[in-house]
Formats: structure tokens, sequence, C-alpha cells
């Protein structure tokens, strides 16, 4: 059961090289690159470290999940793994994530226990937050990231070393069935960047397909590699997803809260982009994938 990898790269020609040599160590046996317009080297350091891998030039800068689905369409494995570039999968990871999905028929979507490069815990499996949450996390997550909406969005208080299924899990890294990315129609294009994931996962879900966490599948992340050489852009288009997929998943009389959303979504961008504006030339940590 073969599995095909899409990495999708903008400007990350230092990582992209260590990345596809991780892929390949672990297993994948066909790799494409989707770039976004790199001008960076990238296509060279890729072809230096892998010269059988497909790269793909998309033209312009697509976003993730546009850039994601043309690269599926240049593979036909069984399994689908979607990665970023700033990314080291260890030895026996993909090896762990297939045998997950091939133990379990329900599952479409499984990702790994993803660490930060110190060592910590990124907690990539989440729930699916209820309005209430979502606006907690919303307003005191910037501030207070330890607040009681943020540790259940993110299920703080969950043995991250116990294998259980999730409502999603990361983009930065997931293997899917070839046969579910396919029913589902891959990501939705309407997200420029962040929350292709959870809407795939929350699609999956409404189709009656499962999401897992498999901890015994590890793989180390930089994040913000990509994301951080445009941070506004990135804070607006982050804001802007969460926005649409509020729209598309509130239903019944709850609707009613999604002006307030709206208003608080507002709010935070611009206390987003102020605090960016205010740490400009200190260390300043990633743009948050969520």
């Amino acid at each position: 059961m073969t599995i095909d990898a899409v990495v999708v790269s903008f400007n990350a020609a230092a990582h992209i090289g260590p990345c596809v040599a991780s892929l390949r160590d672990a297993g994948v046996d066909h790799l494409t690159v989707a770039d976004n317009g790199s001008t960076d080297g990238s296509r060279e350091a890729l072809l230096a470290a892998d010269p059988d891998a497909t790269w793909i030039e998309t033209g312009s800068n697509l976003g993730y999940g546009r850039a994601a689905n043309l690269g599926a369409g240049a593979s036909s494995g069984e399994y689908l793994l979607v990665a970023n570039p700033d990314l080291i999968v260890a030895a026996g990871a993909l090896s762990a994530l297939r045998a997950r999905l091939a133990s379990e028929p329900d599952l479409a979507i499984v990702g790994p226990r993803i660490r930060n490069p110190d060592g910590t815990l990124y907690p990539s499996a989440r729930t699916f937050p209820d309005l209430v949450d979502a606006i907690g996390h919303g307003l005191f997550g910037t501030f207070a990231p330890d607040n009681r909406f943020t540790r259940r969005y993110r299920l703080l208080d969950w043995d991250h070393a116990e294998a259980a299924r999730v409502d999603w899990v990361s983009g930065a890294c997931f293997l899917i069935r070839r046969v579910a990315w396919d029913r589902l129609g891959g990501f939705d294009p309407s997200y420029f960047m962040y929350l292709e994931d959870v809407d795939l996962c929350w699609r999956a879900s409404r189709a009656g397909w499962s999401v897992a966490y498999e901890p015994s599948a590890e793989v180390v992340h930089v994040q913000g590699v990509s994301a951080n050489q445009r941070p506004y852009r990135m804070l607006a288009a982050h804001h802007r997803s969460m926005w649409r997929f509020a729209w598309r998943s509130t239903a019944g009389a709850k609707r009613m809260a999604l002006p307030l959303v709206a208003a608080g979504l507002g709010a935070r961008l611009a206390i987003s982009c102020a605090q960016h504006r205010f740490q400009a030339g200190r260390p300043v940590p990633p743009v948050p994938a969520q």
C-alpha cells in the first residue's frame, strides 16, 4: 500500500532538503512539491536533495489548500501524506500512520504527534469548538493562553501519549486515504491559509468518516517558515478563515450569534496586528496555526 506525499512550499529552501530526505527515509513512494512561487532557490534545493521528486510550480502564491490539491493531482497512491516543508518526519512515523488507517476502516485521516524544535508538544489534535469555546478562545487566547476555553479547544488537559479519535488534526502533517481525499474533493480552495484542515476534517465527519491522532508517529515542525514572511497578510487570512468556518459550521439558532463572532474577530485581528507591530525587532513567535 503506497504512500504519496505532497509538500506545499513557499520560500523554504533551507528546509526542503532535510524534509524530503526524512520523508524518503520514512517510506514515501512518490514525492511531489507544490511550490507557491518561491524565489529563494527552492527548486534547486529540492533537486539537489531528491532528483526523483516531482516539482510543480503553481505560478503564484495560491495558498496552502489549492497548492496541496494541485500536488495531490500528480499522485495516485492508496494513501496521501500532506506536509509542510519545515518539518522532519521520524523513522517509522509513516508506517505507524498507515498501520492505523489499515486497522480502522472507518478512519479517513490520521495525524502524528507534532513536536516543536525544542522538544515541547505542539497541540495538533483538537476539538471542533462550540460557539462558547470559540468566542472564549478568540477573546482570551492571545492574552491568557491557559484559559479554560483554549484548554478545551486544544485538548491541553488530555494525555497526548494516548492514541485517540479526535475532531481534527493539524494540516502541517497528516495521512489520508486517497478514496476519502477524492470523495471529499481535497481541501476547500476558498480557504487561502488556515482552517482548511479543520474544514476538511469537519466535512469528513459529516460524510461518515472519522479522524484520529497517533502519538507513536512523530514529526518535528519548525512552524512559521513561510507564514512569517508575510505576517500581516497571514494574520488577516487566519481571521478570514475563522469567519468562513464559523459561517459554514454554525447552524440553527446559534447563527444569531454570528454578528458577535464577526465583531470579535475584527477586534482580535486589530489586536494581533498591534501586538506584532509592537514586537517588531524582537524575537517574534510564529503566526499561530489556529
